[in-house]
């Protein structure tokens, strides 16, 4: 998927501002966004040891999954927030946040290209059904699943819409029956044994 100049123009209120400058917009815009993004870091932190990461690979996961729904900053409110069934169009423009959020961390100096994948790709699936390119198992950037797999149980752990929020063990349970279908099979496993007490961080919001 390529996203056209003339869009971007319409959607960045100014492409020249730093990422701290992006991240007080997210706070502002979606202020339930910016706390997803910062369980998920916290998440990641979490389960970078049993995955057996370097510390530099742990960092530039932290800081991706902080960054990894940046591009959500760019998408009007209403969209994200519509309880209804979003139109075919409306669709289509949330799909372009991972691309528009890449864009984001690419005009920041600092940023390597492990945080730029993290950003861009994890809505991908481990069977190929995600987006914004379609990815396929190892296809997907490693760090990127790992977001994925993250991503997927803090929104199963947080109420939206009309969606009950889970416990704990039924998020874990959800994961491990999309098991090598959404989700890489191997990351899946080492979240699901970490202990509910390492996982349950909503008290720290």
């Amino acid at each position: 998927m390529v996203v056209s100049a003339d869009l971007i123009e319409q959607l960045y209120i100014d492409k020249h501002l730093d990422m701290a400058s992006w991240i007080k917009l997210l706070l502002y815009k979606h202020p339930e966004i910016y706390h997803h993004s910062v369980r998920v870091a916290m998440l990641a932190e979490k389960i970078a040891k049993p995955l057996r990461l370097s510390n530099e690979d742990k960092g530039q996961l932290v800081r991706g999954c902080f960054l990894h729904d940046i591009g959500k900053s760019m998408i009007p409110r209403d969209i994200v927030l519509q309880k209804d069934s979003l139109s075919e169009s409306q669709l289509e423009i949330i799909k372009l946040y991972p691309i528009i959020g890449a864009e984001m961390v690419e005009r920041n100096p600092g940023f390597g290209p492990e945080i730029i994948q993290i950003v861009k790709y994890n809505q991908e699936r481990w069977d190929g059904s995600g987006y914004p390119e379609g990815l396929y198992g190892e296809e997907i950037p490693y760090a990127a699943r790992i977001c994925a797999v993250i991503d997927a149980f803090d929104m199963m752990m947080t109420s939206r819409k009309d969606i009950r929020k889970y416990k704990v063990r039924e998020a874990k349970l959800e994961l491990l029956k999309y098991r090598g279908t959404k989700f890489d099979p191997d990351i899946v496993n080492v979240l699901t044994k970490l202990p509910d007490q390492v996982l349950n961080i909503f008290s720290l919001n």
